[in-house]
């Protein structure tokens, strides 16, 4: 007979009655559910966050509870005696409750805005905002309620993958818009009388001075968002109606450093390769400011590093940190523009160099003498396509013949909205668009029918999500080479020189628009400034 002293409670031989009956575990749910407006109503939303968990629906008597951490006897105590009901508890994933503490609740930078401005517009505040006194504006916006607010309008624009946030002051509104996949989305916009607070503020956090409202200012603002930083570039400039606000948000999580995800077809990837194996020489970017420029460099930089080399980048500003990499802004300010950095880079015994954009005749030249020098140099340039790059710098009294030394390779871009993939479909293309195709862009679309996104939740029904580049790889032949040297500057005449594989970024464009990547209409749109087949 086994020693009682040694028996557990709950072992095969202890009696029936003496074995405690372990709780079943509260079920997980696979879903995000419906929710119940009236049995989210048992409970206030400071409770439903303090708790972390929240009423959703009814079971015949019990009502039925989401719950981070279902095992919290506590909090399920508590809403039990707030409801007067039994709760059932059900396991939610902690990203899911806070979604729907939300939308249930009204946590979002809209739903707060129109609760603090609630009250009627008072004409007189409308029409003499510039004379309050700015300590009254610095007390506002130092109010808990404007701090959350101002604090849920970057979060949100964070959580939406937007690019930047605008702030616009008109005569009897505040428009609030984010950038996402690189078009403006207008937001449910905070009262009139709420403006002055709202921009102060965004002035405060980001060290701007609140008192100085009549010239542009520049600040930065430093946050850490779901364990990661996020760096945020703001800018002012006095309007008629008050200081426009255009906040650029750099999310280094939201940056895809690779080449192919950025778009790039694989034998452009393989002429970058090429490129970026260089011992020395230019590798020039061009296109529009937000054409991508920088995170293709970005992208070539992250994929050459090695230890063994030296890569140093003098930016203006550094948009995001790259590992190994030394990294310089441009500061005017005290004297460190990009041709004064350059020089002071070439002390450093550089392998790769990048200097985030040549804009003037000083900065080409110490460049273009650094390539010759064994060095390999990337930057960037403002022209339409990539063989308008070579008149540029000769624009800048760069010599032909050494011009025609250092360049080996051209890459031009625009970027389009990427096409859902997960409700992608065959559509027709519209006939107003059909007529904007030359013959020899025809054939990629068999019956005319090209892709189009029908909307669904992923893409919160827009059919896009994210963007896609859309290149042009111009590779400086021999006989490129011998042409510039010769001064023939012309398009034309240096694109009979380029190789046979050569396409244009509006060929690139619509050959992923035919492979279901983008649409007709966003190549065309992308490329306009670069209709013609040169």
């Amino acid at each position: 007979m086994p020693d009682p002293a040694v028996t557990p409670l709950n072992g095969s031989h202890a009696p029936a009655a003496a074995r405690p009956r372990a709780a079943p575990a509260p079920l997980a749910l696979a879903e995000k559910p419906e929710v119940d407006a009236s049995a989210a109503a048992l409970i206030t939303a400071d409770v439903a966050a303090r708790l972390k968990a929240m009423p959703y629906a009814f079971a015949g008597s019990r009502v039925l509870v989401a719950m981070a951490d279902a095992s919290d006897d506590t909090a399920a105590d508590e809403i039990s005696v707030l409801a007067g009901k039994p709760v059932t508890r059900r396991a939610i994933k902690p990203e899911w409750l806070d979604e729907l503490l939300r939308t249930s609740y009204g946590a979002t930078a809209q739903n707060m805005a129109a609760r603090l401005g609630s009250g009627e517009q008072n004409d007189d505040l409308l029409a003499n905002l510039e004379t309050m006194d700015a300590a009254d504006v610095h007390r506002m916006a130092e109010e808990p309620s404007v701090i959350n607010l101002v604090n849920l309008i970057i979060l949100e624009a964070v959580k939406s993958r937007a690019s930047d946030v605008h702030v616009e002051p008109f005569e009897r509104s505040v428009s609030v818009k984010y950038r996402i996949d690189g078009l403006l989305r207008a937001q449910n916009s905070p009262p009139k009388p709420l403006q002055a607070a709202i921009t102060s503020r965004i002035k405060i956090m980001s060290g701007m001075d609140i008192a100085e409202r009549y010239v542009p200012q520049d600040g930065h603002i430093a946050l850490r968002f779901e364990g990661r930083k996020v760096d945020i570039r703001v800018s002012t400039v006095p309007t008629i109606y008050g200081e426009s606000v255009v906040m650029r948000i750099l999310d280094k999580q939201s940056i895809t450093l690779d080449l192919e995800s950025l778009g790039m077809s694989a034998p452009d990837r393989e002429q970058m390769d090429r490129l970026i194996a260089l011992p020395h020489g230019m590798v020039l970017v061009t296109g529009p400011t937000g054409s991508g420029k920088t995170t293709t460099l970005y992208a070539a930089l992250s994929k050459l590093y090695d230890p063994t080399l030296k890569i140093i980048t003098i930016e203006n500003p550094v948009e995001y940190e790259l590992a190994g990499v030394n990294q310089i802004p441009v500061n005017p300010d005290r004297g460190l523009t990009f041709a004064g950095g350059l020089r002071s880079i070439l002390r450093q015994d550089p392998d790769v160099i990048m200097v985030g954009e040549i804009r003037d005749n000083e900065t080409a030249e110490i460049a273009v003498r650094a390539a010759l020098t064994g060095h390999l140099i990337f930057s960037t340039l403002h022209t339409n396509d990539a063989v308008s790059a070579v008149g540029r710098l000769l624009d800048m009294d760069i010599e032909p013949f050494l011009l025609a030394s250092v360049v080996e390779g051209i890459i031009a871009q625009r970027l389009g909205r990427r096409l859902c993939q997960a409700c992608r479909r065959p559509d027709p293309i519209p006939e107003a668009l059909q007529h904007r195709l030359l013959e020899a862009e025809r054939p990629l679309f068999p019956g005319m029918m090209g892709f189009a996104g029908a909307g669904c939740a992923q893409c919160e029904k827009t059919g896009f999500r994210g963007r896609v580049g859309f290149y042009e790889m111009l590779m400086i032949t021999p006989a490129m080479r011998a042409a510039i040297t010769a001064g023939k500057t012309a398009p034309h005449d240096l694109l009979k020189t380029a190789s046979p594989s050569f396409i244009t970024m509006r060929r690139d464009g619509l050959l992923k628009a035919s492979a279901g990547l983008t649409t007709v209409d966003e190549v065309l749109r992308a490329t306009q400034d670069v209709d013609e087949v040169k």
